[in-house]
């Protein structure tokens, strides 16, 4: 008989404890020493964008007010450069992936998930690429590596751009290079709950000085004068004499700026970023080490993985099953997520209805299933294995034989 009791239960959230007393007192000096005030993008932006090229292993990149701004400059470069076209995209991420690319005049081109790690599967994205497609848009979710040396061999013989979405996966690698320095550019999220946080923020990295130069503008209204290149600027202004040349508005942009208060979080928060990784990485080990396999997946690639949060698949489709198991979350306020990353399979939101049918859906098996029988719990820094345990005996007592109730108030066997 499964008698395993839990004792002192502590509530489970998503992310607790990803702004600490550090960074409080880090903002709060900055503020009072900042004699004039100035708290709109400036110095420490850079600052920021300079150390995080640093540790990212690229020349460039450019701080916005969240990842979903940097998705959607992104694909207004990517078609400012190649011209409109579709762009392969994966059926499992989170909405502004695809939206950017819609919003943009772009086509989204949708392909399957591979189990192993969430990510696009090569096959489909290999299978997918014809004359009109213009970029990979690839998501690597949750901390999980989705390219291969297959991959990007293809993409670089083909001349198809690799756009890579980094936003839960800061610090996964491939080959000992980290994900976002592959790519024409890549995109990072520094949302509350990610591995750093700028309480919302997001950034654009690449290696490519056009490229960067072009963002920097689309950051900021089109504005030429944030090219920070004063050779170009003055071929700008010569082109366009009856403009101000403080106002010359190059294409119909944005403005997606972030602040030095956020760049001055993002800084502090870098130093302690590989450290965290680290044990994020390990808490991952140590969950899939004691969940039942029987029941959940475990055989996850984890090559190269910078967890973002603990994968729940049920192996079966047993809706009864589901019950059971969101019911116990429920329970113990293990809170939780369905659908994985952004809610599931994209194909099936509402804001997709006029571009995909019903028969369409029935194609994406995988994703279909983490759709259904898909989930994810909090992983972070401070969680202590002994919680871990606790969270896996209560994941592990839905599947046995014979279950004795657990309840938060009991004591420990």
């Amino acid at each position: 008989m499964y008698i395993n009791k839990i004792k002192n239960f502590k509530a489970h959230p998503l992310m607790e404890n990803n702004i600490n007393k550090e960074d409080v007192d880090v903002i709060i000096k900055f503020l009072k020493k900042n004699k004039k005030r100035i708290f709109t993008q400036s110095k420490k932006v850079k600052e920021f964008e300079s150390k995080w090229s640093k540790w990212l292993g690229v020349k460039y990149s450019v701080f916005v007010n969240s990842g979903s701004s940097a998705n959607l400059i992104t694909m207004l470069a990517l078609k400012i450069l190649k011209g409109e076209g579709e762009v392969i995209v994966p059926t499992l991420t989170w909405i502004s992936d695809i939206a950017s690319v819609l919003q943009n005049g772009l086509k989204p081109v949708f392909v399957d998930i591979n189990p192993k790690n969430l990510c696009m599967s090569e096959e489909d994205i290999i299978k997918s690429i014809n004359g009109r497609t213009k970029a990979v848009f690839l998501t690597h979710i949750q901390g999980f590596n989705g390219l291969s040396k297959n991959l990007l061999k293809f993409l670089k013989k083909k001349n198809i751009e690799l756009i890579e979405d980094v936003c839960e996966s800061h610090g996964a690698k491939f080959k000992n290079k980290k994900l976002g320095s592959y790519g024409l550019m890549s995109n990072f999220s520094f949302y509350y709950a990610h591995h750093i946080s700028t309480i919302e923020g997001g950034m654009v990295c690449t290696n490519n000085k056009k490229v960067y130069e072009l963002l920097k503008v689309l950051r900021s209204h089109g504005m030429a004068r944030e090219l920070g290149n004063l050779e170009e600027e003055k071929k700008i202004i010569k082109k366009y004499p009856k403009l101000s040349p403080k106002f010359i508005f190059l294409y119909p942009s944005y403005n997606v700026r972030n602040n030095e208060i956020s760049a001055v979080l993002g800084i502090n928060q870098l130093k302690r970023l590989d450290k965290n990784n680290k044990i994020r990485n390990i808490n991952l080990k140590y969950f899939l080490k004691n969940i039942d396999s029987a029941h959940y997946q475990t055989n996850f690639d984890l090559e190269g993985c910078s967890n973002y949060a603990f994968p729940l698949v049920l192996n079966k489709k047993n809706f009864n099953n589901r019950k059971k198991l969101e019911n116990r979350l429920k329970e113990f306020k293990i809170e939780f997520r369905r659908g994985n990353a952004g809610g599931g399979n994209q194909l099936r939101q509402p804001y997709l209805k006029n571009f995909v049918n019903k028969n369409m859906i029935k194609k994406f098996k995988n994703v279909d299933h983490i759709h259904f029988f898909g989930y994810y719990l909090g992983n972070y820094p401070g969680l202590k294995k002994e919680k871990i345990h606790k969270i896996c005996q209560i994941l592990n007592s839905i599947n046995s034989v014979s279950y004795t109730h657990l309840r938060a108030h009991e004591t420990d066997s």
